[in-house]
Order: C-alpha cells, then structure tokens, then sequence
C-alpha cells in the first residue's frame, strides 16, 4: 500500500481520495475549506495544513483544483506543494489546466529532484463512482509506469499519450465536444418538441439511438430534469473551452463550433445559470425557441 496525497477535495477530487482510502492507502488531503473534507476524515484520511505539509507527508501527490490560478496558488510560495517536494517523490496533477502552466510546474518539480505527470480525466462524478473513469497521462515513461497501478485504483484505464503537457491537449481536445454534443442535442429536443412531440418520448428515442454517445446518454435526460448539484458546471465547461480556443489560436487550427459553442456558456452565464451543470445549455435555447425549460 502507497503513502499517497490529495491536494483539492471537490466533488471529482474528494471521490477519488475516497477510492484510494478504499484500496488501502494511506492519504493525507488539503482542501481551501476543511469542512467539506469532514466525511474524508471521518474515514481516516489525514489532514494536512497546507499543500506543502502533504507533500512532505506523501510519496505520490494528487492534485486536482479548479483552474491554472489555483494549480499555480497551490503549488508556488513557502506553503505549496512544490517546497514540500524532494528527490524520489512524484506529483500526478489530474486538473483541466494550461499545458504551458502544467508543464512550467513539472520544470520546478524536477529541479527538486522529484516529478510530475499530467494526468487529467474523462469521465463524470456518475463514471467515477461506477468505477469507469480514464485518465490520459502526460510525463516521463518511467514515471508513467510507477503512477500507474495508482490510476487504476481510481478507474480501469490510463493511457501514457505522451510528454508532459500533451495529456492535457489531449483532455482539452475531448472536452470541446461536450457543448457541442449538447448543443446539438438540445436543438434536436426543442425542434421534435415544437413538433408536437412529448419531451419525454423525444429523449427516450434520442438516448436510445445510434447518435446517442455515453455522454448524452447520462446527460441527455437532465433536460427533463436538471441535478441539483452540478455534475460540471457551466463556468467551468467554460474555463475548458477558453482553453481549446488558446490552443486552436496557438496551433492554428479553425475551431467554429467550439466558438459558437462558448458564446451559448456565455449566455448562460447571462441568464444566471453559470454553477448550473453544463447540459443548462439547453434552456439558453429553449428560451431562444421560446420553450419552457
């Protein structure tokens, strides 16, 4: 069993944390509020009082935080992780970040004698409590293979696509499509409905269909019924998408529908819907299609 960290407690984070207990480890966690890791601890994860105390605490460090600002919050200064780290110990930094920023941090890292991969995810709160969470890693091939047995007690495949930096391509490239998907999906919904058609029934054929992919279909029905807690969020959906822009930008390649995609986040952002989960693109346009949502 592994002396592991877990730095950022949040709905996706915390679950994890949960997983690693439940393999055996031992996991001493950070959160910017305590309090929503009182269940963790309550289970026997270890409390470190700051980012750096559970690096200095842990073999293997988890990260998972909001943004590039928090990952850089957490990691920099006499409390971040990065001066808790020594030779042999390793950071798995599983956010949706800048590959630039990532990679900076994993420069930093190895300066310290220790190492760093990127290794965001694919998947929900719903996949990652069913146990069908991916990871893409990005990071040293040696490192790589150590982190491994790891990120297959979190879910049943990680998959090495390259250096450091490149997973995080990789997890920017597949979340582009999320709003897409759902844009699309949601204008098929409205437009059988104005039809004349119940929602319900149009939801149960879309879902059922050959164009229904995994993700519409645990997210498809939330236009019947939207979670109360956001499974991710609209503000986040669009901190991705600014993401897969930059890098479009940067790497010259066209990227209409994700633009048009990030102008409906910005309306919903508009309409007060940004900690409402994503698939509240749909009453952006049910409003536009003048629907009730």
């Amino acid at each position: 069993m592994a002396n592991l960290g877990y730095i950022g407690l949040g709905a996706m984070g915390g679950r994890m944390a949960d997983r690693l207990l439940s393999k055996g480890h031992t996991v001493t966690g950070h959160n910017r509020t305590k309090s929503k890791a009182q269940w963790l601890l309550d289970k026997g994860m270890q409390w470190g009082n700051s980012p750096r105390e559970v690096a200095q605490a842990a073999d293997v460090v988890f990260v998972m935080v909001t943004d590039s600002s928090a990952l850089e919050g957490v990691a920099e200064g006499p409390d971040g992780f990065l001066a808790g780290l020594g030779p042999g110990k390793i950071v798995v930094e599983m956010s949706t970040v800048s590959p630039a920023v990532s990679r900076a941090i994993a420069e930093k890292a190895r300066a310290r004698g220790a190492d760093m991969v990127d290794a965001p995810v694919s998947g929900s709160i719903s996949t990652l409590e069913q146990g069908k969470l991916t990871m893409m890693v990005g990071g040293a091939e040696q490192t790589y293979e150590r982190v491994k047995p790891l990120l297959l007690d979190i879910g049943p495949k990680a998959t090495r696509v390259g250096g450091n930096g490149l997973a995080l391509s990789m997890k920017i490239a597949l979340n582009l499509a999320i709003t897409t998907q759902l844009l699309a999906y949601s204008e098929g919904i409205l437009l059988a409905e104005k039809a004349g058609i119940d929602r319900k029934t149009a939801v149960e054929v879309y879902t059922g269909s050959v164009l229904a992919s995994p993700l519409l279909q645990y997210r498809g029905p939330f236009v019947l019924n939207m979670p109360e807690e956001a499974w991710f969020s609209i503000k986040m959906m669009q901190k991705d998408t600014a993401l897969a822009l930059d890098l479009g930008r940067q790497l010259g390649v066209a990227m209409p529908t994700t633009a048009v995609a990030n102008e409906f986040l910005t309306a919903a952002r508009g309409l007060g819907l940004e900690e409402k989960d994503c698939a509240a693109v749909f009453t952006v346009l049910a409003k536009l299609s003048g629907v009730p949502a």
